[in-house]
């Protein structure tokens, strides 16, 4: 591995260090943009403390951040960061330990690395491109079970749920009725990394920003998966989209099930 990405498995961890430390009666809350939209001190605290240290190793790369919004006129030729500093905020305003620290780094606008830590557990997911997948150094795959036959995980659009919610809970009763069961973690690069590692068959989301899945996709894809929009067509890291994630034996069934979603 490319040897400024072993470095910045170093930093996610230290950013991991901050969130466990972190106490939420010292945090203030704020809202943003959406309906029951958050931000933490801690989540701002993160991010700069990731921007300082991955610009030191990259100079000259760009960062597109959740707390930066998404006004951006484009990823830029060159190397970009993309990083979610806490995904999972109300896991973490409500003190449940589903939540990550995701970084992901594009070259030219295409996945390069990307790397989730999720520092409860102490697992860290990462990968770069051409090179495999990893969960604390050892190789991953995904799983070879149909969709019967796998846990399936799906994201609620809480931001959006005024538009989204019933087509949100019509896919998930699509999920559970043609899967083993189904889940729901609060953070979808936590869920991404799931299914590279074969926990779960697949996970769906109908809108999700580029941080929440910049690291995570590139993670599946190296792990066998694939990462696209429901109809198949490629993700974009520049907007939100919907995002499938499937190993190869769910992803046919899981399409067709989401094909019909009115």
């Amino acid at each position: 591995m490319n040897a400024k990405n072993t470095k910045i498995l170093g930093i996610i961890k230290k950013a991991g260090e901050i969130m466990r430390a972190a106490k939420m009666s010292d945090g203030l809350i704020h809202s943003k943009a959406g309906t029951f939209n958050f931000v933490t001190e801690y989540d701002s605290k993160i991010q700069r403390f990731l921007e300082d240290e991955l610009s030191a190793l990259y100079p000259d790369a760009a960062f597109f951040a959740e707390e930066d919004g998404e006004d951006k006129s484009g990823l830029g030729d060159g190397y970009t960061f993309i990083i979610d500093p806490i995904d999972g905020t109300s896991n973490f305003i409500h003190g449940y330990s589903d939540r990550a620290i995701s970084i992901g780094l594009l070259y030219r606008k295409e996945p390069y690395f990307g790397a989730v830590y999720l520092p409860y557990t102490d697992e860290l997911f990462y990968a770069e491109k051409d090179c495999g997948a990893y969960l604390n150094g050892e190789r991953i795959r995904v799983s070879e079970k149909d969709l019967g036959s796998s846990l399936t995980a799906f994201g609620t659009c809480p931001y959006d749920r005024d538009r989204l919610g019933q087509k949100v809970m019509d896919a998930a009763y699509a999920l559970f009725m043609h899967s083993v069961d189904i889940r729901r973690c609060g953070s979808a690069a936590s869920d991404l990394c799931s299914v590279a590692c074969g926990r779960l068959g697949c996970f769906c989301e109908l809108i999700l920003s580029p941080w929440d899945f910049a690291a995570g996709s590139l993670i599946v894809t190296e792990a066998g998966g694939s990462v696209t929009r429901f109809d198949g067509s490629p993700i974009t890291y520049s907007e939100r989209c919907p995002v499938l994630a499937s190993n190869a034996a769910c992803r046919d069934e899981i399409t067709a099930l989401l094909s019909e979603l009115k």
